[in-house]
């Protein structure tokens, strides 16, 4: 007979080893290809020690003279608080008391619940890889409160059934906090939520921005801060200060090409100043279909490359061009994967109560709830090694 106990013993061993393990391989390739470690955790925090430069003690000099004075190894140290990441499902008490009596109606429930699941955290986990730890999804442009008709700057971050929050100048708005996407007209770039709209965000909707729920300035510190100009520290480390912090970005002129030397440019750069190889390399589809059809018209072979969880994609000069939903449009990433770690304190986990039990009651309401968790911040040990093209397309 199927109860709670039998519940919680199946979400223990049989779906958490199974959803960590998709998670951790299956999410993206960008996502698949970092490292992830629980090393330089202390405590709440992520602690690093990342080296920069060369040793000081060489030198050449007579065969009696004085040896070169030593100079040890240069460090700064990197710091981060670790980010709470949360996936949470719910199962009614009718659903479970239907199919006490069934085992296979109950796996096929769970099945249901931990595939909904995956879905939602491989989409905001792939979201976030792109984003600044802010957790904006996007900023409102227009809103129709008869209609409900909330126009967005794009669409690209968002799915039907996200809840999300409602900003206006830093602050959340009453009534528009936790609400659901109903629908999504992509063309349109015009969403409907759960809730009924303030006449405010209509007649100023340029100051209202959406978040994910409960998530605003708590998510991954992803490629969206590491390459922005306009942040003058990173890590704790102030940027000014240390010219390797800042990676390569360039902007293509308008009387400039998209092609493959200024591609190898900038990956001559990186290994030029800091000894880097790219390795890998994002941008939207569209970019890579310019990249490509250049590539063709100059008859350079493209070859096709197979990457961790099974995805195929071009390659250039032997490094994967990979195009990702969420990579800013028209941007072009080169990276050095081997730079970057997904620092945690430990792999996904349920979150239990003091008895061991994953499965609760939500209060008030004849529903049981299990959340999945994970404490973890994304750090690139040499940002300087890291290259950006961005208006391409």
């Amino acid at each position: 007979m199927v109860t709670l106990t039998t519940a919680d013993n199946a979400l223990k061993k049989v779906y958490l080893g199974v959803v960590a393990n998709e998670l951790n391989n299956a999410t993206n390739p960008l996502y698949n290809k970092i490292v992830q470690s629980t090393a330089d955790v202390w405590g709440k925090n992520i602690i690093k020690l990342a080296p920069y430069g060369l040793n000081g003690g060489i030198g050449a000099g007579t065969e009696e003279g004085n040896l070169p004075a030593s100079g040890e190894n240069k460090y700064v140290t990197l710091t981060s608080g670790l980010k709470n990441l949360y996936g949470m499902i719910e199962i009614t008490d009718k659903a479970i008391r239907a199919s006490a009596t069934d085992a296979g109606a109950f796996v096929n429930l769970l099945n249901a619940e931990m595939e909904g699941l995956l879905n939602a955290s491989k989409f905001n986990l792939s979201r976030m890889l792109y984003g600044d730890g802010s957790g904006l999804l996007a900023d409102v442009t227009a809103a129709v409160v008869a209609t409900g008709l909330i126009t967005v700057s794009s669409v690209k971050n968002l799915m039907e059934g996200i809840v999300v929050d409602f900003y206006k100048s830093g602050a959340a708005v009453t009534g528009l906090v936790g609400v659901r996407i109903e629908s999504i007209n992509r063309t349109a770039k015009q969403i409907k939520v759960s809730a009924a709209l303030p006449a405010d965000i209509a007649a100023n909707p340029t100051a209202y921005k959406i978040y994910v729920q409960g998530s605003k300035d708590n998510e991954l510190t992803g490629l969206g801060a590491i390459f922005n100009t306009g942040l003058t520290s990173l890590y704790g480390v102030t940027k000014a200060n240390h010219g390797w912090m800042n990676p390569y970005a360039k902007a293509k002129g308008t009387t400039e090409a998209f092609d493959d030397m200024l591609v190898q440019t900038a990956i001559d750069e990186v290994a030029r100043n800091y000894d880097s190889v790219t390795d890998f390399m994002v941008c939207d589809s569209a970019t890579r279909r310019a990249f490509q059809a250049y590539l063709t018209s100059q008859r350079m072979n493209l070859d096709i490359v197979e990457l961790s969880g099974g995805y195929k994609t071009m390659s250039y000069n032997g490094i994967p061009v990979v195009s990702d939903r969420f990579a800013p449009a028209g941007t072009l990433y080169m990276l050095n994967t081997k730079d970057f770690c997904i620092h945690q304190l430990c792999d996904w986990q349920w979150l239990e109560a003091e008895d061991g039990s994953i499965l609760k009651q939500k209060s008030g309401f004849p529903i049981y709830t299990a959340t999945l968790v994970k404490y973890a911040d994304l750090i690139c040990s040499k940002p300087g090694g890291q290259a950006m093209l961005t208006n391409l397309v």
